[in-house]
């Protein structure tokens, strides 16, 4: 949501992908389970000298789980940074003041290039957007020097680019039937870094990190769910390259489609998706009272 896909591939032209809110919304009780996950790990935001709490949220896609901030933190101004304009679109219902007085908004920002003054967020949180951001680690001392002290940088990102869903959708993209429309277009499994090296990034630039990962056995319902899944998602790089050739984009999906079916066959219950995801939460050292 935040970037062009990387590839190790031979360089393309990469469109950054066209987001379908409508679509991504589709599994958000899924989706939102990391988020949840992630925010009970986060410690309490440092005290804030009678200002209201500071909260960016990069790539916050269609907001549902912004607004999850505003619950937790009602006085704390939050911005949710999106560059998808469908996405920033779908968000913007949700602006406005909070419960607590606080505020939630939402602005244009890129995460390969956001780069706040030091000092000015309690809180800065990315959740599923990492992936989208080539040598997003480079950004990290950036990040941290934008964190008041004791503030907390947390993040959660896929983890499962080896997993049949991912590995079966890049061999088709490049395989010579599509090669020449799709190579190069779809992340590899070097997107993300594991939990050991995101520690070894983080706690050098002074901070207390907790880094884990865990795989979710998603049990999806209704007919190729897998694929319903990634349309929302990985795939939109694909859907973006093919946008303007229907024909083209009916016959990719009944390829992968599918590959799908015998990778991930229903059950009596229904079909499931096994889900890696990788979690970080890095707190910058100082002097922090909590409020």
């Amino acid at each position: 949501m935040s970037a062009a896909p990387s590839s190790s591939s031979t360089p393309t032209p990469t469109p950054t992908p066209i987001w379908d809110p409508g679509q991504y919304l589709r599994h958000s009780g899924h989706r939102a389970r990391p988020f949840v996950d992630l925010l009970a790990r986060v410690p309490e935001l440092p005290a804030a000298d009678g200002r209201a709490p500071r909260i960016a949220d990069l790539g916050c896609g269609p907001g549902n789980v912004t607004r999850l901030l505003a619950e937790r933190w009602p006085t704390a101004h939050i911005t949710g940074f999106d560059n998808s304009p469908q996405m920033l679109e779908q968000a913007e219902g949700l602006a406005g003041p909070t419960s607590g007085g606080g505020r939630l908004d939402f602005a244009e920002g890129d995460a390969s290039g956001w780069a706040p003054p030091e000092g000015t967020y309690d809180l800065i949180l990315s959740n599923a957007t990492l992936q989208w951001v080539p040598g997003h680690p480079e950004s990290f001392p950036a990040w941290i020097a934008a964190l008041t002290p004791g503030g907390t940088f947390a993040f959660q990102v896929p983890g499962n680019f080896d997993a049949p869903s991912h590995v079966l959708m890049r061999e088709l993209s490049e395989s010579e039937r599509w090669r020449s429309r799709l190579g190069g277009r779809l992340r590899h499994a070097d997107a993300v870094l594991t939990p050991t090296a995101y520690l070894e990034r983080l706690v050098p630039l002074g901070c207390e990190v907790d880094a884990w990962e865990t795989t979710y056995l998603h049990l999806l319902e209704g007919e190729d769910p897998v694929l319903d899944w990634v349309k929302g998602t990985g795939l939109r790089p694909v859907l973006t390259a093919l946008a303007d050739d229907a024909e083209a984009r009916e016959q990719f999906l009944s390829e992968y489609r599918e590959l799908l079916r015998k990778a991930y066959p229903a059950g009596a219950n229904g079909t499931v998706f096994p889900f890696r995801r990788v979690f970080g939460v890095a707190r910058r050292k100082g002097r922090a009272v909590p409020c």
